[in-house]
C-alpha cells in the first residue's frame, strides 16, 4: 500500500469516527435528540389528553348543578339542611 492510500484510508475513518462520534452535529448526538423527542411527544400527548379532561370537569362545574352539588359534598363537606355527616377513621394497615 502507498502512502497515499493509508493517508486517504485515515482520512476516510477519522471522518467517518468524526461524523459518527464528533462534531456539533454527530449522529450520536442526532439519535439522542431523536429518542429524546420520541418521549417528549409521549408526555405532551399524555398532557393533552389530562388537559381535554379537565376542561371538561370545568364546564360541567360551570354550568351542572348535580356537578356543583357533587364537588361541593365531597371535597367542602357541605350538607343539606337537616342532613348528618357520618366520618368512618380505618385503622392504618401494619
Amino acid at each position: 500500500m502507498t502512502r497515499g492510500r493509508a493517508l486517504a484510508w485515515v482520512g476516510i475513518v477519522g471522518g467517518l469516527a468524526f461524523g459518527v462520534a464528533g462534531g456539533e452535529y454527530a449522529t450520536w448526538d442526532w439519535w439522542q435528540l431523536r429518542n429524546e423527542l420520541g418521549t417528549q411527544r409521549a408526555a405532551l400527548d399524555s398532557l393533552r389528553i389530562e388537559t381535554d379532561s379537565l376542561e371538561i370537569e370545568v364546564r360541567l362545574l360551570e354550568r351542572d348543578p348535580a356537578a356543583q352539588e357533587r364537588v361541593a359534598r365531597e371535597r367542602y363537606g357541605m350538607l343539606r339542611p337537616g342532613e348528618i355527616m357520618f366520618q368512618v377513621d380505618l385503622p392504618d394497615e401494619p
